[in-house]
């Protein structure tokens, strides 16, 4: 039990570590001039409550046009509004904005002046979902550690977009209309620090080419990934989630070592083709094969071989594959669960066929 609580706090450290380290910047003003308290100054079209003298409301309102933005203001909120184009002008002053949510606006990437965005040289967050762009914006300030894409019409990454972003540790790019021709072999170059890549619900067929060593976290559902290439995760060594449910992955697409990679901790393979349950490392925790097209599960296959440094003061069983969480619904597997599948994975506490 203390084992599961540990993992599960674990896992929520890494999932929210890219949040957590940007917003603990954010909050730590590096002096008193930052502040700049003494401009309240507000636009007529917007809120500035008093009590968060460095945030401006300006969300729902109809706005056609981004008001001037205040030297003050570190958290700009702008969702919901009819705004198609993002100026220079409105940020001449705005020098001290981390945070800037233009979610659900209208925005094109003809709208976008060119030194707009790059300009705001200590900007950590931008929000650009549910708009209408077609390609990630560039230039970025270099600044920038959270870029959110989704829902919009991205096809295209022009090439060095990502170039100098090495600060940037989260890319959003869920619900678009990415296809395997929108990225070279260099399109990610310059990410160093990224951990967290989604590109769910796009039109691949292909995994991704050469991704950032430091990828954690790969979520690619909803694609038509059919297949991936052998040692494809050597160059994502830190891979610890990988998400690829909802795509075409058939066994003689995987590699021939399937996941047998120690660094994945979850690994969701729900609604693809699989006739066969692949191999996996003794370090993963939770196994999603539902709705594929197993019928029986070959646990002198599936058995991780490669044994599990045991240190001499700890028992066998608590040392064996980490396998917690399987999941085989929607399969043609019946019940029982094999009585050799329980012996391998000692640290079973859930089986769902």
């Amino acid at each position: 039990m203390a084992t599961t609580i540990c993992f599960i706090i674990w896992v929520l450290f890494i999932t929210d570590t890219v949040w957590t380290r940007s917003v603990r910047q954010v909050y730590e003003a590096s002096d008193p001039e930052d502040r700049m308290v003494h401009d309240f100054h507000c636009p007529r079209e917007c809120f500035c409550p008093p009590s968060f003298p460095t945030s401006l409301y300006c969300e729902n309102r109809g706005l056609k046009e981004i008001p001037a933005v205040p030297s003050r203001i570190w958290y700009l909120y702008l969702e919901n509004n009819l705004i198609e184009t993002i100026p220079e002008k409105p940020f001449e002053n705005a020098t001290q904005l981390r945070w800037i949510n233009l979610n659900k606006n209208k925005i094109t990437n003809y709208g976008i002046e060119k030194g707009a965005l790059s300009q705001l040289k200590k900007l950590l967050f931008l929000f650009l979902e549910d708009n209408e762009l077609e390609e990630v914006p560039s230039p970025l300030p270099r600044s920038l550690e959270q870029l959110q894409l989704a829902r919009n019409k991205v096809s295209r990454i022009p090439q060095g977009t990502f170039s100098n972003l090495e600060n940037l540790t989260l890319l959003d790019l869920q619900h678009n209309k990415l296809l395997d021709n929108a990225f070279q072999r260099d399109t990610f170059k310059g990410l160093k620090n990224l951990m967290q890549l989604n590109m769910a619900k796009n039109s691949l067929r292909n995994m991704p080419p050469r991704l950032p060593a430091n990828t954690m976290q790969l979520f690619l559902d909803n694609n038509s990934i059919e297949g991936i290439p052998e040692n494809y995760f050597n160059v994502i060594p830190k891979v610890a989630f990988l998400r690829l449910n909802h795509n075409k992955l058939s066994d003689a697409g995987l590699p021939s070592s399937g996941f047998n990679v120690s660094s994945i901790l979850d690994l969701q393979l729900s609604h693809n083709q699989l006739t066969k349950v692949p191999k996996i490392s003794a370090h993963l925790q939770h196994l999603y094969l539902d709705h594929n097209k197993i019928k029986n599960v070959n646990v002198s296959v599936i058995c991780p071989t490669t044994p599990i440094t045991l240190p001499a003061e700890h028992d066998s069983f608590s040392y064996g594959p980490h396998l917690r969480y399987l999941r085989l619904d929607g399969n043609e597997i019946k019940p029982p669960v094999p009585m050799d599948l329980m012996i391998c994975f000692r640290l079973l506490q859930a089986v769902i066929i």
